[in-house]
Order: C-alpha cells, then sequence, then structure tokens
C-alpha cells in the first residue's frame, strides 16, 4: 500500500523534542532526534519544505519553517568526510549511516535533484528486537537454522527486510559458535559477538565495493554470510557460489512474492543461462520470505509485518525446475505444517487478531475476493498441481 503525505491541516510539532544541541553535535542531529522521540521510520529534508516525518507510513510535515538549500547542505556536509563529500559531488548521490549517541542509528541517501541536496534518512533502532516483539511468524526461528543454503528476505524498500534479518542473524550468534561476514551498503545493525564471531564490512569504508568485497569472502572462512542487496548477476553468483560450498546465505531483493523473486534472480542472466540458474536454485534455495509494513491498529506498534513464507520443499523444487513459478502459492496455502503461508493467509491472521483493519488487507491482498471469502468463513478449496 503505497503511503500518502498528510496535508499541512494538522502539521507535527517536534520543537519540544529538539532541545539545544552542545557545539561538538552535528546540527542535523535535531532532526533524527526528533525522528527517534516521534517514533518515526524515516525523514525527509528538501528545500523549501519543513522536514518530513513518515509515522505509520504516511508523510507528515513538522510544524517547522522550511529548510533552505544551503541550510540543509551545511548540515550534511558537517556529517560527510572529505572522501565522502568528493564522492557525492561526483556522482551526485551517497549512501552512509550515521549514529545519534546513545540512541538509534540512520541509514543515509543524500541525493541531488533539480540542483538542490535532498535527504531520506530510514532510522535503525540501536536494539536487536526478536521475533515476538517484531511480531513475525515463528517459522523464521526454523529458518535460522539452517546451515547451508541461500535464503531469500524479497519486499520493497522500507519493508523491513533488513529488520526481519537482523532479527535471524542475531538468533544465530546467540545459539551458535561460527564466524559470521556480513557485506552491506551501509551497515545498518550493529551486531556483538556473543557466541558467534561477526565481522560487519561496510562497502566504501572497509572495501571500495561489492566486487571486491565478494572477492575475498571464501578466504574469510565464513560459516553464515549477510549480501545486503542481490543487486546484480556477479552479487547473485557469488551468494549461490557460496551457498553450493556449504555456507548459509542472506540476501535481499526487491521482488512482491516468492514467484517473482525467481524471475527477477532469471532476469538477471542472459536467456540460454536461466536453465543452468533454475537447476542451482533447486538444490541451494532453502527460503523465500516476502514481507510488508503495514498501519497497525495497536497503539504501541506503529507498522505490522505481513509474510509470505516459502520453504523450498519437494513440491517447490520440483515447480522451480519445470518453470512453473506461478504454482507456488498454491503449494504456499498447504504447507503450514512446514512453516509455510500465502499473503492472504497472513493477512486473515492479522485482521483476526485485530492487528490491521480490513480495508487495508484489502488494499494489499494479492486476491482480495478470495481474502473476502476467507473472512466470511469460506475457503476456495485447494486441487492438486503437482498431479
Amino acid at each position: 500500500m503505497s503511503a500518502h503525505v498528510v496535508e499541512d491541516s494538522n502539521p507535527i510539532d517536534v520543537h519540544e523534542s529538539t532541545k539545544p544541541e552542545a557545539s561538538r553535535n552535528p546540527a542535523i542531529n535535531k532532526w533524527f532526534k526528533a525522528c527517534v522521540k516521534l517514533a518515526s521510520s524515516d525523514l525527509h529534508l528538501k528545500a523549501g519544505q519543513p522536514p518530513v516525518f513518515r509515522l505509520k507510513g504516511d508523510l507528515k510535515r513538522a510544524q517547522e519553517p522550511p529548510l533552505s538549500n544551503a541550510q540543509i547542505e551545511e548540515m550534511v556536509f558537517e556529517i560527510l568526510t572529505p572522501k565522502q563529500k568528493q564522492y557525492y559531488f561526483e556522482r551526485g548521490a551517497i549512501d552512509f549511516a550515521h549514529d545519534l549517541e546513545g540512541s538509534d542509528r540512520f541509514r543515509v541517501n543524500v541525493f541531488r535533484q533539480r540542483g538542490h541536496t535532498s535527504v531520506a534518512a530510514r532510522r535503525v533502532t540501536a536494539e536487536i528486537k526478536g521475533y515476538d516483539e517484531l511480531h513475525l511468524p515463528p517459522s523464521l526461528s526454523k529458518i535460522a537454522e539452517y546451515h547451508q543454503g541461500l535464503v531469500l528476505l524479497a519486499g520493497i524498500t522500507g519493508a523491513g527486510k533488513s529488520t526481519t534479518i537482523a532479527a535471524m542473524i542475531d538468533q544465530i550468534n546467540t545459539s551458535r559458535a561460527c564466524h559470521i561476514v556480513t557485506i552491506e551498503d551501509p551497515i545498518e545493525y550493529l551486531y556483538h559477538d556473543k557466541k558467534a564471531v561477526i565481522n560487519q564490512r561496510e562497502i566504501g569504508i572497509d572495501v571500495p565495493d561489492f566486487h571486491a568485497a565478494l572477492k575475498y569472502l571464501m578466504r574469510e572462512d565464513p560459516d553464515v554470510v549477510l549480501i545486503g542487496e542481490m543487486r546484480d548477476r556477479e552479487t547473485f553468483e557469488a551468494a549461490m557460489h557460496a551457498a553450493e560450498t556449504g555456507h548459509l546465505v542472506f540476501g535481499t531483493i526487491h521482488a512482491s512474492s516468492s514467484s517473482q523473486t525467481i524471475t527477477r534472480i532469471l532476469d538477471l542472466f542472459p536467456e540460454e543461462a536461466r536453465n543452468l540458474i533454475r537447476q542451482s536454485l533447486v538444490f541451494n534455495l532453502r527460503a523465500i520470505i516476502c514481507q510488508k509494513l503495514l498501519p497497525s491498529l495497536m497503539d504501541d506498534v506503529p507498522r505490522v509485518p505481513v509474510c509470505e513464507i516459502m520453504i523450498a520443499n519437494a513440491p517447490i523444487r520440483k515447480l522451480i525446475a519445470e518453470g512453473r513459478d506461478f504454482d507456488i502459492n498454491a503449494v504456499l496455502k498447504t504447507g503450514k505444517s512446514e512453516g509455510m503461508q500465502d499473503y492472504n493467509t497472513a493477512l486473515y491472521d492479522l485482521v483476526q487478531r485485530e492487528w490491521i483493519d480490513v480495508k487495508t488487507a484489502y488494499d494489499v491482498a494479492p486476491n482480495p475476493d478470495e481474502l473476502k471469502m476467507m473472512l466470511k468463513g469460506i475457503r476456495s478449496g485447494q486441487t492438486g498441481i503437482l498431479g
């Protein structure tokens, strides 16, 4: 469900949440602290507009004067290193992380538009929360127990993929004596060694690019690998190679469903290579978790995740091998005992628990008519698709 801008008829007052800072603190921290105070997921700064916060998925303007381009650039350049400034001037955009001392962390994108500097910052909570706190399905815990294979988190930007992966990595960190290597751009959640040894490599800080990081990955003796985003063919090939050689690999991809995830992967490769990639997926893909964040009816929970979960069991592997990706959803409906669920079933459960309203469920349901029947107590019959 796409967010909409809430008009200025009811702007938010952030003045009380931003006390004057000591000179050692960058000026932009005023708005980051307001973001934390408001439990906002995102902050937007644009010339000619007051700061804008995303609350429960909607954009809300602050009750503050508009910022000038000079003000925004002064705040941004105060927290950039000389190397980062040069990169921004050359490329017109840069990603980096910014820590709010004693509080949360922000994934920041600074970019130029119409000759001005704009900022989009995503808040990353300092605490890594568990599945229950995040209202995630318990079957994710079983997936995190895998020791080998590829696990993909799919969803649009802002769907909570990084938060879900952090919960899974933290479970491994707590339960296994293993070596975890993450490759991120930028690093979002900071992990502290528990049973595991964790090394986090940030693009542009620890290594020049994904290519260089992936080149040396296997020499670092990892057991578990997190690749921040499957952006291109080379990244996916490296992830698949790691999975094939006995490692557990987590990655994220922009896709809305399990079947679309497979399509997106295949689209990275030329036509003549796709059958080989399918066979590799059959042997190495362990799970796909697709996620969306929806506005919640609970006062203390701004947004709640809804997940489609695909476990690569024998029927799923058969469908992938045969190129019948769009039949996967039917298997999800019947795979609850193995931890699987389709979006409509997940939406049905959230409505029944009164965590989301019915309209929200219908807005994002892949099959609204089926969901209506489910909520009326009528479930469509399932027929065999593998016979």
